[in-house]
């Protein structure tokens, strides 16, 4: 079984997807409003749909007759996470390699102090 963390990511590979969660960030919105800026059909902006609802990005509400589309931004924090803790990481291991490299700098200085004397 594949883990959400992933779904997410491979729903996101997508550019279609990507730019279906960047519009669902203004508001709620139905298949067809979805679907207007594409020349693709309905059918297939409802498959993109399936892949970012399978990944837990969205969901399908109810009103009336309409079923709008639901960005669920908590799903963004599970990438967040997992993006800071490796972020982190590369920043530790760049100040450590900042400090080894001040501290080479620091040596040349003080070598050539010492044969200039």
């Amino acid at each position: 079984m594949t883990d959400q963390l992933s779904l997410v990511f491979s729903a996101l590979a997508d550019p279609t997807r990507r730019d279906i969660v960047a519009r669902l960030t203004e508001g709620d919105a139905t298949v067809s409003e979805l679907a207007e800026p594409y020349d693709v059909s309905v059918q297939a902006i409802s498959k993109h749909l399936k892949v970012l609802g399978d990944a837990g990005l969205v969901t399908r509400g109810r009103q009336a007759q309409t079923r709008p589309v639901h960005l669920e931004a908590e799903v963004f924090d599970l990438m967040t996470a997992w993006i800071e803790r490796y972020r982190r990481q590369a920043e530790e291991r760049y100040q450590r390699l900042d400090a080894v490299l001040a501290a080479m700098n620091e040596n040349d200085d003080q070598s050539d102090q010492g044969a200039a004397s």
